[in-house]
């Protein structure tokens, strides 16, 4: 049987466990695959060299491939998205100075979004200078999560605050360093900033849009039309490790796994945290925060292409991208379900999930799309 040698791309986060434990616990072996994996710094590294073939296949943001087959990116190159690597995973964390001053406004520690959006407004409005948060990424569920959170508290993300871009292993050291007022991503790195004493969770992404996308696998479209065989045989030894992943047993093995120096180099501790749900928000304050992060359940693999509408929505919103019907057919197609469902016996049948619900009451309806994307002007 042919062997396929697959190299992939990937950042130190928790987020990256499927392709780590597909490598480790030889299920990518079992489908033929040598896969080797190299840890990058920052997600325009994973962009950049995905895009001129240094990476077969890469750990990669959701709203990546759709910027990139929207000519977003500086190296043309069409990605697409075959499956996802999971749902949730993020958090917002801010400086133990902000928290007091959100505290010292009326936000609980229960991680409501509401009620924590509300205070940090009272906070930004109040302030005599902007708060500077950082994303990951600009084309980052990150960056879309949080400008939506904002907003819905009434904070306008462009005006009232600053966000910046910062690779996520240097996010605590910002903000302990003062750098930063707070910031959006995945785990460990909220965990690590809530260790060093430096920040507090203030809100989690389950709490923003429950059962969320967050990474993508992404492959060029010449890649993936070269290479059917092998990309089909790589699906089917991550969706062999979401099953392990989905096990709490394994947790335990799981988060060894990962803190080694090749991957994320953090305390075993601190990542076996962000795969229970079981969070410190605070030093000595814990939460146990249901579907924090989800590798398999709830179709958590399938790339369904209402998610990639709804970041092409708020890329409108934000002004990376003038919305047209062509645009939104783009982005749409950028998420192949088609492909998964070739190589995955037992996916879903349709490619669009049912209306999903913020934390706002607001609803995303993927065949009123225009309509949603009017209300948000």
């Amino acid at each position: 049987m042919t062997e396929y040698r697959i190299t992939a791309g990937f950042l130190p986060l928790l987020d990256s466990l499927l392709l780590v434990i597909a490598r480790e616990k030889g299920f990518a072996a079992a489908e033929n695959i040598d896969l080797a994996l190299v840890r990058e710094t920052s997600w325009a590294n994973i962009r950049d060299r995905t895009a001129v073939g240094h990476f077969d296949v890469a750990h990669m943001l959701a709203p990546m491939p759709i910027a990139a087959s929207l000519g977003l990116t500086p190296i043309a190159a069409p990605v697409i998205a075959p499956m996802a690597l999971g749902l949730g995973g993020n958090a917002v964390t801010v400086s133990t100075a902000l928290w007091q001053r959100m505290a010292d406004a009326g936000a609980p520690d229960t991680l409501d979004a509401a009620a924590v959006g509300n205070a940090l407004a009272k906070v930004v409005a109040q302030s005599g200078r902007k708060l500077r948060f950082a994303v990951v990424h600009p084309h980052s569920g990150h960056n879309y999560e949080l400008r939506y959170w904002l907003a819905a508290c009434g904070i306008h993300p462009d005006r009232d605050v600053e966000i910046v871009i910062l690779p996520p292993p240097l996010m605590a050291d910002a903000l302990k360093a003062g750098g930063v007022d707070g910031y959006c991503v995945g785990e460990p790195w909220n965990s690590v900033g809530v260790a060093s004493g430096a920040g507090v969770i203030a809100t989690v992404k389950s709490q923003i849009w429950r059962a969320s996308p967050e990474k993508v696998l992404g492959v060029t479209q010449a890649w993936a039309g070269r290479n059917p065989q092998a990309l089909a045989a790589l699906l089917r030894a991550f969706h062999a490790a979401s099953l392990w992943c989905d096990s709490p047993a394994n947790h335990g093995e799981a988060a060894v796994i990962l803190s080694t120096p090749a991957y994320l180099g953090q305390p075993a501790e601190l990542i076996q945290r962000g795969l229970s749900g079981r969070l410190e928000t605070a030093l000595g304050k814990q939460a146990k925060i249901e579907d924090f992060f989800i590798p398999h359940a709830r179709a958590a693999t399938f790339p369904w292409t209402s998610h990639a509408l709804w970041f092409y929505s708020q890329m409108v919103r934000w002004g990376d991208v003038a919305h047209s019907a062509e645009n939104a057919r783009i982005a749409a197609a950028s998420y192949r379900p088609d492909l998964y469902r070739a190589a995955i016996a037992g996916a879903p049948a349709g490619d669009i999930r049912p209306p999903e619900t913020f934390f706002d009451g607001r609803v995303f309806d993927p065949e009123k799309l225009d309509a949603y994307i009017r209300e948000q002007a």
